[in-house]
């Protein structure tokens, strides 16, 4: 599970009651006439292949401290990726990339080793003032020679910071969040719900870019709680994807988050002394914005190192048995990496997301045997396993952007990412999984979905993340999500964040693998049916989860 993204949580937000309704009435809705149906023993015949025992077998070896984490461009990672070639060779599947197993792709690593800003006589520091997550858009020496306060650096119908603002060439400086009154209600959505303004960044950032803007520095109010959770990514390499450089491209402005200390600084040195506070008072009692021009002397400056590096994703194609579905494919993805050696402690990453992996391998050995036996799936199924999930689902969007099969032949994308443990919402039961997106975009695969539960496996679906307006963003941080950006439907499988997420605990000894193989079951039997039914799911809605992350 990608937690690059961390940047934008909030306090956890009570369970989605509306969606765990929804899921109790479609259960009952169905639970007569499924109850009248038989079972398709062919596919219960494969899905019994799924078994507790060489899910452990796979997950000790994944997750073991041979693999050393497993951190995307490292030994361990390509140690991961040759011991799911070689399973899948071992298992009488051809390679589908060229003659390999393997679709490689090109990183960047970046190390920070010093970045600082001196303003108003104070000296601000990288990470304990400011952060950035690595981008190439951020020069060694960025100046802020013109800066403009833009209060909450909004552009809405509703509410506009800059209606009246020139920020062409300067650095606008403004607060994360959007303006509300005294009891909580967004002057933007008119309710208690925080719109996109709060939850995404990057839609101020692009609005700033697109007014002319050179950099965009977000005043963090609660920077000192907040820098533990993002400390990791700083302290350790970044990756990004090197692309091919495209004529005429645009490439995004460096954008940072800094404490409140430092924008006061910055806007002192330029002349404006009111107090922030105040004005960010005013702004969400009238509801008009309040901005500032001015100049300093000012400059960002960075120093850091640049590698080249390779990755892989490791891909496993069954070809279908019909001679025109066949054309059309079903994707079982997960994750295949972790974190690494943090401070000289492995991190196995058994739930994160060796789980997920092994219960993909464990799919795709039921779909190998079926076919063997001559009860091969219709549609083509892909089961692909990718890395740089950790570090900004990098192995997924490349093959979003340099797809192996075409993105018009995908069908769907059944994503399985930490599926082996529990979280504190379900300390007494473990008897579930949280599904999201589902619904999203096809409804078809919805139905299947809840029927395939009903009728086979009898898990809690838990619909509590599966809203736009979940904190956690969750849907933006696993590899479905460069599936559902190119309008593709989804469904993300999780069983919640425990005590060990991210961290050297995350062993294989407490995994819960009853529940694993159930949750490998209902993807199983979700893709056989997707995999085998006479039409294609029909997208038949619009997401309302926005495009950008």
């Amino acid at each position: 599970m990608n937690a690059v993204y961390l940047k934008l949580l909030v306090p956890k937000i009570m369970r989605t009651t509306y969606f765990s309704f929804l899921a109790v009435v479609c259960v009952f809705f169905h639970v007569d006439h499924l109850s009248a149906q038989n079972k398709d023993l062919t596919a219960v015949k494969y899905a019994n292949t799924i078994t507790v025992e060489e899910l452990k077998e796979h997950l000790y070896i994944i997750a073991s401290d041979a693999y050393e984490g497993r951190e995307t461009g490292m030994p361990g990672q390509k140690k991961a990726a040759a011991y799911l070639a070689d399973y899948y060779k071992s298992l009488g599947v051809l390679p589908c990339v060229e003659g390999s197993y393997f679709q490689q792709y090109p990183l960047k690593k970046e190390v920070v080793k010093k970045a600082e800003i001196t303003a108003n006589g104070q000296l601000f520091q990288f990470a304990k003032d400011f952060f950035f997550f690595n981008s190439n858009a951020i020069q060694e020496n960025l100046s802020l020679n013109n800066i403009v306060f833009a209060g909450y650096g909004i552009d809405d119908p509703a509410y506009s910071d800059y209606k009246e603002l020139d920020v062409k060439d300067k650095v606008v400086i403004c607060f994360l969040g959007e303006p509300q009154d005294k009891n909580g209600v967004s002057l933007i959505s008119k309710s208690a719900d925080l719109t996109d303004w709060s939850l995404d960044p990057g839609m101020k950032m692009l609005t700033a870019q697109r007014k002319g803007a050179k950099g965009v520095l977000f005043i963090h109010q609660e920077y000192d709680q907040f820098i533990p959770r993002v400390r990791f990514w700083l302290d350790n390499p970044g990756l990004e994807l090197d692309y091919p450089v495209k004529e005429n491209a645009e490439e995004n402005i460096p954008f940072f988050f800094v404490k409140k200390d430092l924008a006061v600084a910055l806007l002192q040195e330029a002349g404006y002394k009111k107090n922030l506070d105040k004005i960010l008072q005013k702004i969400n009692k009238k509801g008009k914005t309040v901005s500032f021009s001015g100049t300093t002397k000012a400059i960002i400056h960075v120093e850091r190192t640049s590698e080249k590096v390779t990755a892989e994703n490791v891909l496993c194609f069954i070809e279908g048995s019909d001679p025109v579905l066949k054309n059309e494919i079903v994707v079982v993805s997960a994750h295949y990496d972790h974190v690494g050696i943090i401070k000289g402690e492995i991190h196995n990453g058994a739930d994160d997301d060796g789980s997920g992996t092994v219960a993909a391998m464990e799919i795709a050995e039921a779909f190998i045997e079926a076919k063997k036996q001559g009860y091969g799936p219709k549609r083509s199924v892909l089961v692909l396993h990718v890395s740089g999930e950790e570090k900004g689902l990098l192995g997924s969007e490349w093959y979003s952007e340099f797809p192996i099969f075409p993105l018009e032949n995908t069908v769907c994308d059944l994503n399985i990412d930490m599926i082996g443990r529990k979280d504190e919402a379900h300390a007494a039961d473990s008897n579930y999984i949280y599904i999201i997106g589902s619904d999203r975009l096809s409804t078809d695969l919805h139905v299947i979905s809840e029927e395939s539960n009903a009728l086979y496996t009898n898990l809690a679906l838990d619909y509590t993340f599966n809203s736009p307006n979940d904190p956690n963003r969750f849907y933006y941080r696993s590899d479905h999500y460069n599936f559902a950006k190119h309008n593709i439907p989804v469904i993300f499988y999780f069983s919640g964040v425990h005590e060990d997420y991210h961290k050297p605990g995350d062993d294989p000894e407490k995994i819960m693998y009853e529940k694993m193989s159930k949750v490998a079951q209902l993807v199983f039997y979700t893709a056989w049916d997707v995999a085998n039914r006479p039409a294609r799911l029909v997208v038949d809605k619009t997401n309302d989860f926005p495009s950008e992350r």
